[in-house]
């Protein structure tokens, strides 16, 4: 199969704002830096320089040597450790949960985007260097989201009770869904994703998914980054602070979201007046202010001087929400561009003046390439079948009639019947208009329930067809479950490791690795 795509549009998959993300962020000025393009980091790279004190820097690469610690680093990694050391080196970041085996695939597509999008910059601005960096959610707390993967028709599930940050889970009841994993290989020709299942352990969930992913992406010298991490927080400590004496970005964001609602553009992200999570142990409550006094449920209330008081001594308690957390990111990170997927890219439209309240660069924001996979039996479905890449977009029923119209007996012709009715109706007006006026209207009405009866005899004769070729619309079934299953978007929902039958998993991210583009709007199918 070779690499060809098609447009997101087409595929009716996406959401309007997702395409316009794609296509067309010039229409989105008033909430972006500037719309995405290989030339705009140019003037990206200026201002993040002004903008990123060193001391941000220095204490960005304390934090990375001690998570980096309790993993074997390789000369890839290292040597993106050492280039973050430089002033001219930057970072390009993608996100996500911590999900089991990885969760769907497209945890993959955005690594590996990321990656290759350094490589291209690297290419366009050689004075400059660039490291992709991943972005660990582990203080998230939406454990029932990532707790389970399908695989080879399988459902495997981490039954867990824990609560609070899921990077803080306790990871020593994991082991029985390591074995449940590994069985599904046991058969491979290679072992080598039970190599890569060894390394998936550690203390904590956080732990554990920090060797995983290293492990995975090493090769490219992809930089994690932990932002539930003392050293951290301290850096965000000037911002924790604002946000809890003057909720600056609830008032930025309410005034945005105004902004959004007069050019019809749905919020994705609900703000509130302190977005803030207090984390200890297996907590993590919101911190709600109420009669100027901070209410933190099962911890305590406390005044404005004592919530202060606990940030400056413990920053790594507090915890940004959804609305803070690309702040804490971009502050944390020489950042120049965050890409993901259509709907979290949408939500970043909301936060642009909750930036320019504390002085921080609003990044350059992309909507990550999207993949369709295609594996060898639905690829020579496809060939056997003669269809298009822009037929199998098509919705299930719409894509067999149309196969069934092109593959129909000659003695059939639709266009036939269609210009019957057409020249039925056009003649049987003027006899009768000639006749008597009057009665056009009466006419018209038998003219539709004529059209109708027609169209009775066309599904009819579909019906007909169809039966001729059961075996050719099973098969598009077949190939329509596997490419867009559930009627959605398969890399929302197949796991990478599906296409690792073979135990060779870094075969096929190398293959994927070949076909993302990072300048590419278009879905690719490869």
């Amino acid at each position: 199969m070779q690499k060809t795509k098609i447009n997101r549009v087409e595929t009716g998959l996406f959401t309007e704002i997702s395409n316009r993300l794609s296509y067309h962020q010039a229409t989105l000025l008033k909430y972006i830096q500037a719309p995405f393009s290989v030339s705009a980091f140019e003037n990206q790279i200026e201002l993040k320089s002004r903008n990123y004190p060193i001391e941000n820097r220095v204490k960005l690469l304390e934090a990375l040597r001690i998570q980096y610690d309790f993993v074997n680093i390789n000369d890839e990694v290292n040597n993106n450790l050492t280039l973050l050391e430089k002033e001219s080196t930057y970072t390009v970041t993608t996100g996500h949960q911590l999900s089991v085996f990885t969760g769907p695939i497209y945890f993959i597509y955005k690594i590996l985007h990321a990656i290759k999008l350094c490589k291209e910059l690297k290419l366009n601005y050689p004075e400059n260097d660039f490291v992709p960096v991943f972005w660990m959610a582990s203080e998230d707390h939406d454990f029932e989201e990532i707790q389970s993967v399908h695989l080879f028709n399988k459902t495997l599930k981490w039954e867990n009770y824990q609560k609070g940050a899921v990077g803080r889970f306790d990871f020593s009841t994991f082991q029985t869904l390591k074995d449940d994993f590994l069985e599904l290989f046991s058969k491979s020709e290679y072992n080598e994703i039970e190599l890569l299942i060894q390394k998936y352990e550690g203390k904590t969930f956080g732990e554990a998914t920090f060797r995983f992913i290293h492990e995975l992406f090493k090769k490219y010298g992809l930089i994690i980054v932990d932002g539930d991490h003392e050293i951290l927080k301290n850096v965000f400590l000037p911002t924790i602070e604002n946000e809890l004496v003057n909720s600056f970005s609830y008032k930025a964001i309410s005034q945005t979201n105004e902004l959004l609602e007069k050019d019809s553009i749905k919020q994705q992200i609900h703000v509130r007046e302190i977005n803030l999570f207090y984390l200890e142990n297996n907590i993590r409550e919101r911190i709600k202010l109420i009669n100027q006094q901070y209410v933190i449920e099962g911890i305590g209330t406390f005044s404005k001087e004592e919530i202060i008081k606990i940030a400056q001594q413990n920053p790594e308690k507090f915890s940004p929400n959804v609305a803070l957390r690309p702040l804490y990111q971009e502050t944390i990170l020489p950042n120049l561009c965050y890409l993901g997927g259509g709907g979290e890219m949408a939500y970043w439209l909301q936060l642009k003046a909750e930036f320019e309240e504390v002085n921080c660069v609003f990044p350059l924001i992309q909507v990550r390439n999207s993949l369709i996979y295609i594996d060898n039996a639905s690829q020579k479905k496809i060939e056997k079948l003669g269809l298009k890449w822009n037929d199998i977009v098509l919705k299930t029923e719409e894509l067999k009639k149309r196969f069934v119209l092109n593959n129909m007996n000659d003695n059939l012709f639709f266009n036939d019947l269609e210009s019957i009715k057409l020249h039925f109706s056009k003649d049987l007006k003027e006899i009768v208009f000639k006749a008597d006026p009057s009665l056009i209207s009466y006419v018209e009405s038998e003219i539709s329930k004529f059209s109708k009866q027609i169209e009775g005899i066309e599904q009819k004769l579909i019906r007909v067809e169809k039966m001729k070729h059961e075996q050719s619309l099973n098969q598009i079934d077949q190939i329509k479950e596997k490419l867009f299953p559930n009627g959605g978007f398969q890399e929302r929902k197949m796991n990478f490791f599906q296409i690792c039958s073979d135990g060779n998993y870094s075969e096929h991210l190398e293959r994927i690795y070949s076909v993302i583009s990072p300048f590419e709007n278009d879905v690719i199918i490869y």
